[in-house]
């Protein structure tokens, strides 16, 4: 299979998970978080339902002063208002029908029950459809659900609402040079995918599976790599796994996807660092997504590949990138996409960072995200250019 450009690579990604975009379910909006709106979110009555006072004070009818004659609370039921009359209600409560203004609690004086003052300008109460009318779309199929999406749901009148849920993620390290705790040294380095990568799927959208995230460090041997991918498989939606992207003695990732009927989606991209990422479907609508070992590419691999895949098993578009000006020179990187670690300062200029080395953390740890620098280019101070956010990046 030929190397992608990297543009390419995540539009095939985001592709070819859309079109096996999980299943819709029904849910309590209160039980949604993370989840996309698998269908448009529309006004089960007009917003607001009843003419509604926005503030505390008194319905009026004609000229002042007016006669007190009751109070409506919010959650009780108005009825039409006499002309030269007052009633006091609350914020949020119904207003009485056939009233001229509202005079604000503050703005009134109360004399027996005699009310007197000065009603403002604008009308003090919210008309009925004011917000949305009756059956029209609030927010489209495809919206991420934020606690905003919930309590629109709520005040629209939904007691469920239908979502794709977040798509389920293994995590699958592969190294037997790799340690789990304890310093590392004699040949042996500290594994830090294991706990960055389950955090980092969760800011990107998944939901980790108990017991797959992470699993590892897995032998080195085709066998372990074959079984611990199908028991992956049997929960998770997507499999991210980290090291044996190549073709190395000890890289058993290739044979055992093909041993388990795997097809490419893609297979190396043209991007530094990480070229050697890849993206594979098995039957069941699952995804393999191979991540190289060292630490930085590995994070390159999940926000430029794993994040369009997230975005399209949950039935979301991919969202074009946001821009930055950069703050000063990012040399390119030949025919390749150049992906360049880079923080923000208060104005929002981008700074390039030092210790960027594909095995190396300490960039990354102060990174908002990847300066985007086109094939054949080199970034300049001053250029605006794309920015591939770090899912849960430094601010």
């Amino acid at each position: 299979m030929a190397t992608l450009d990297w543009d390419s690579a995540r539009n095939e990604v985001h592709l070819a998970a859309s079109e096996a975009k999980l299943i819709p379910l029904r849910q309590k909006p209160s039980e949604t978080d993370g989840a996309t709106l698998a269908a448009p979110l529309t006004a089960l009555t007009p917003l607001p339902a009843f003419d509604t006072s926005s503030v505390d004070g008194y319905a009026v009818r004609g000229p002042g002063p007016w006669r007190l004659t009751g109070r409506i609370l919010a959650g009780q039921t108005a009825s039409e208002i006499e002309t030269g009359c007052a009633i006091e209600v609350a914020t949020g409560a119904m207003v009485p029908r056939g009233l001229d203004a509202i005079v604000r609690l503050e703005d009134a004086t109360v004399t027996g029950d005699k009310v007197t003052g000065t009603p403002r300008d604008k009308p003090e109460w919210r008309r009925v459809g004011e917000e949305s009318e009756l059956d029209e779309e609030l927010l489209p199929a495809g919206t991420p659900v934020t606690p905003a999406v919930i309590g629109m749901a709520a005040t629209a009148g939904y007691d469920t609402i239908e979502v794709r849920p977040k798509p389920r993620a293994a995590v699958l390290v592969f190294g037997d040079e790799l340690a789990s705790e304890g310093k590392p040294g004699n040949g042996r380095v500290r594994d830090a995918l294991g706990p960055m990568m389950p955090n980092l799927l969760r800011r990107a959208g998944a939901a980790p599976v108990p017991g797959f995230c992470p699993r590892g460090p897995i032998e080195d041997n085709l066998d372990s790599h074959i079984a611990v991918l199908r028991a992956a498989l049997d929960d998770a939606d997507i499999v991210c796994t980290t090291g044996g992207t190549m073709h190395g003695p000890v890289d058993h990732l290739h044979p055992a996807l093909t041993a388990l009927g795997a097809k490419y989606v893609v297979n190396t991209v043209a991007v530094r660092p990480g070229f050697p990422m890849l993206v594979a479907s098995l039957p069941g609508q699952r995804f393999v997504a191979g991540l190289p070992g060292n630490p930085q590419s590995a994070v390159v691999a999940l926000a430029s590949l794993v994040v369009p895949l997230i975005a399209g098993l949950s039935g979301r578009v991919l969202p074009p990138l946001p821009r930055v000006q950069l703050a000063a020179d990012i040399p390119g990187r030949g025919p390749d996409t150049h992906l360049a670690l880079v923080r923000q300062d208060a104005t929002g200029l981008a700074h390039p960072l030092p210790h960027t080395g594909s095995s190396m953390l300490r960039g990354l740890a102060s990174a908002v995200g990847f300066a985007v620098v086109e094939p054949g280019e080199s970034g300049k101070a001053g250029q605006s250019v794309r920015l591939l956010p770090l899912p849960g990046g430094a601010g």
